[in-house]
């Protein structure tokens, strides 16, 4: 998995900000929109809003070094399409689509990304890049994630009314939450009313 510093700051429906990991970029490309009822959160409208998104990601790529055209967007959006269908299906202890997979094994077989160290010995990326390389960065990112050690650690949201995905990378395993700070808070918060609650 692509392992550069990483969380999105996300705003809630109630207006709040927290701080999102959901511990790869494969995952972190979810939160742009989806398929079915994930479409009404759709960010990802024109190849600039692309470009756009990842200055946000765990790449932090300068939009104005990427150049973006229609159809890779298209192709974007088809790629996270498929890892929410893989992600959840994971997550149910049930079979990725075979469509699916085959959506990331094709957007994977391009040229990624090219890395390279920074004087002061940091990590960056070769640029300009295009959208086709961020598209096979993060397919293959979603390969090292499913075929590695965490595939049986991809986990959704605990809270009902959360869909978020995220790979538990803790030490026990045993991560619940989007963010503690939102759905966490929220369920900490509950469980305290109903055990204040008289009778």
């Amino acid at each position: 998995m692509t392992d550069v510093a990483s969380g999105l700051t996300l705003v809630s429906p109630e207006g709040t900000r927290y701080r999102f990991d959901p511990g790869a970029l494969c995952l972190e490309l979810l939160t742009t929109g989806g398929p079915g009822g994930f479409s009404r959160y759709e960010i990802l409208h024109t190849p600039p809003d692309l470009a756009g998104w990842l200055a946000l990601s765990r790449l932090r790529l300068d939009p104005a070094t990427v150049t973006v055209d229609a159809d890779e967007l298209a192709d974007t959006r088809r790629l996270r399409d498929a890892l929410w269908r893989i992600a959840q299906a994971r997550t149910r202890q049930r079979a990725a689509p075979a469509a699916d997979l085959a959506v990331v094994n094709e957007a994977a077989a391009n040229p990624p990304l090219v890395p390279r160290i920074t004087v002061d010995g940091g990590h960056a990326w070769r640029l300009p890049a295009t959208g086709r390389q961020v598209l096979a960065t993060i397919a293959r990112d979603a390969v090292d994630l499913l075929t590695g050690p965490y595939a049986g650690r991809i986990r959704e949201c605990g809270a009902h009314d959360c869909y978020l995905v995220f790979v538990d990378t803790s030490r026990p395993g045993q991560r619940r939450w989007c963010a503690m700070e939102r759905c966490g808070n929220r369920q900490k918060a509950r469980a305290l009313r109903a055990r204040q609650a008289p009778g």
